[in-house]
């Protein structure tokens, strides 16, 4: 497992900017950023406040380890300082995005 530290995500992301958050939900946010070298993540920030966050941070690494694959968004590194994971950008967006769009509902 590779680790960051909390500074470099602070810069990357602007220090956790409102432009930069790509959403949220439950126990987490989500951010864009980038690397000193250009390179794009996205960093999950897991609740600093809850149980229910550990809990998730535990998991999802857990998870990650296990499930290793060309077509899934790899874990890049994680920082322990504020339970932040780290993953690699999909300029693209997500699966059920490509594949439903972004209309509440389709007919068939």
């Amino acid at each position: 497992m590779n680790y960051i530290s909390l500074q470099v995500l602070r810069t990357a992301t602007s220090n956790f900017s409102v432009n930069n958050k790509l959403g949220e939900g439950g126990y987490r946010e989500v951010f864009k950023g980038e690397l000193q070298d250009e390179k794009e993540i996205v960093v999950e920030r897991l609740s600093a406040n809850s149980a229910q966050g550990f809990n998730e941070l535990k998991n999802d690494l857990v998870l990650t380890n296990k499930l290793k694959h060309k077509n899934l968004v790899q874990l890049l590194c994680v920082c322990l300082q504020e339970k932040l994971l780290v993953y690699e950008y999909m300029p693209n967006g997500s699966l059920d995005t490509t594949l439903i769009g972004n209309s509440p509902s389709s007919s068939y």
